[in-house]
Order: C-alpha cells, then structure tokens, then sequence
C-alpha cells in the first residue's frame, strides 16, 4: 500500500513547459520528486509518496515506482532534464589518490556484501577530491530511461555532501545528522571540510541513538558542547528526537531557505536532499 502525501505548491496548475527540469528521489520506504524551472532555477511542485511498509528488494520498489507514474500526471510530461537520486546505505567515499575504476568492488567489500552481478559506480566529489562508490538501483534507472530518454543520477549522499559543505561551518566540528524513516546519515564537518560520513540502518530509537553516541565516542567529540543539526524525517515530538535531547543538548534543526515552503505542508528541515538550501 502507498500512502500519498502530497506537498505541493499552490500553483497547481503550473505551465507545463519543456523549461521544466525533473528531480526524483527514491528510496526503500518512500518516493518524492521536484518540479523546478530551469530558467529561473525555483521549485515549482513537490510530491512526496510515503510506503506503508518499507519494501524489501528492487524489484518490490520498482513496481511501487511504475504504479506512481502510471497514476500521477505530472510525472507524464517532457522535461529539459531529469536527476535521479539514488538513496540507500551501499555506498562509500574513496580519496582519488587511492582510487582506481577497476577496483569498485573493493571498495565496497569492507561495508556492504555485493554480489558478482551488481552494478557499481560512482560519483565525482571535485570539492572533496575523492569518489562516492556505490550501488544504484539497476533496474529502475533502465525504467527511467525508457520514460524519458537520458538522464543524470546521483547518490544522495553526493548530494548532501555537496549541500553542506557550501554552508559556512566555522572552526568549530558539527554533526548533521539526516534522517529517514529506517536510516540514518552521519556527517561531521570542521573548517568546511569533511571528517565524516557514514550511514546507518535502524530499527528503533535504541538504535538510532546508539549509532550517534558511538560516533561521537570514536572521534572523542563531546555531546554536551557538539553543535548537532537534524535534516529529514525527524520532529521535536518523534521519539528520535526525544532519545536525542535526552543525551545531547546543543540540537537545532538546518532549515531551508527555499520558498516553496510557504507553500507546502512540510517542515523547512525536511526532504532536504530536494529541497535543502
């Protein structure tokens, strides 16, 4: 079952233009997309389609896909462009002095169990010097491509990294944390540079905690003075929230300043991988 959650601008009726530029984010609880105009560069329209249970295998989240756009006409019309962004826990950051393309896998083998068959890529992080190696949904992009012909596709993560790194993080080490319904992204800057990235999966605010605290621990980073900032799926009356607060006290939310949101029914923090900034 889909629960459909639509948060969108006012403007339903926006001019269906090949000026418009498609942005499609997916993962194994849930598929969102943004509508943006490619001249002026402002979002448009935003959907968001949340999966009642979290879908076990590509194939599940593919037919999920295809139900969403056989059914939602926005997503029938010709675009100037369309990104894709892959969400998921299978990938990992690579410096380009120890990078080889012949080697994903590798990469890989120290987190993630990948099969033989797997495809892997990656992303280029210029600002970072170094490569996001990851898994992308095979399957659905070929599905993408037979409904619009070429497109570009990302981790999210790149894009978050790319995201954040553009916010002025000071001298002073901070902690980002972004949130899904089952996973859990940790990034902690110093100086505009990046420290740390992993992501998580979790089953219950034990764990959601835990995998925080831990990561703390290990960068000897102390809780009771980290600025720590919440993007995503997360509210001050979530349980998350509240098992959060309960260790660590400097918490605040990263807004967006993107003016769709006085339009939509979404708090400012949240599908920041969209919508952020």
């Amino acid at each position: 079952m889909i629960k459909k959650k639509v948060q969108k601008s006012s403007n339903t009726s926006f001019k269906k233009t090949i000026n418009n530029k498609l942005s499609i984010q997916f993962n194994l609880d849930g598929f969102s997309f943004c509508i943006s105009n490619s001249t002026t560069n402002k979002d448009i329209f935003f959907s968001e389609y949340l999966f009642k249970e979290t879908i076990t295998t590509p194939e599940q989240l593919l037919s999920k896909i295809k139900d969403i756009f056989k059914t939602d006409k926005n997503l029938q019309y010709d675009f100037s462009s369309v990104l894709v962004i892959h969400q998921n826990a299978l990938s990992c950051l690579v410096p380009n002095e120890y990078f080889n393309e012949n080697k994903l896998e590798s990469y890989l083998s120290y987190n993630i169990k990948s099969l033989t068959t797997d495809y892997i890529t990656f992303d280029n992080l210029e600002i970072l010097k170094c490569k996001n190696v990851y898994i992308p949904y095979v399957n659905i992009n070929n599905y993408i491509f037979q409904n619009f012909g070429e497109f570009e596709y990302k981790h999210h993560s790149t894009v978050l990294i790319e995201k954040l790194i553009s916010i002025k993080n000071g001298q002073e080490k901070k902690m980002y944390l972004n949130v899904s319904k089952t996973s859990l992204d940790i990034f902690i800057f110093e100086k505009n540079r990046l420290l740390f990235y992993n992501s998580f999966n979790y089953s219950s605010k034990e764990d959601f905690i835990y995998y925080i605290l831990f990561t703390a621990e290990q960068l000897k980073l102390d809780t009771e003075n980290l600025a720590v900032f919440f993007l995503g799926d997360i509210e001050k009356d979530s349980e998350t929230y509240k098992i959060a607060y309960k260790y660590i006290r400097n918490i605040n939310f990263l807004e967006s300043n993107n003016p769709i949101f006085n339009q939509i029914n979404a708090s400012k923090h949240s599908n920041f991988t969209l919508l952020g900034l």
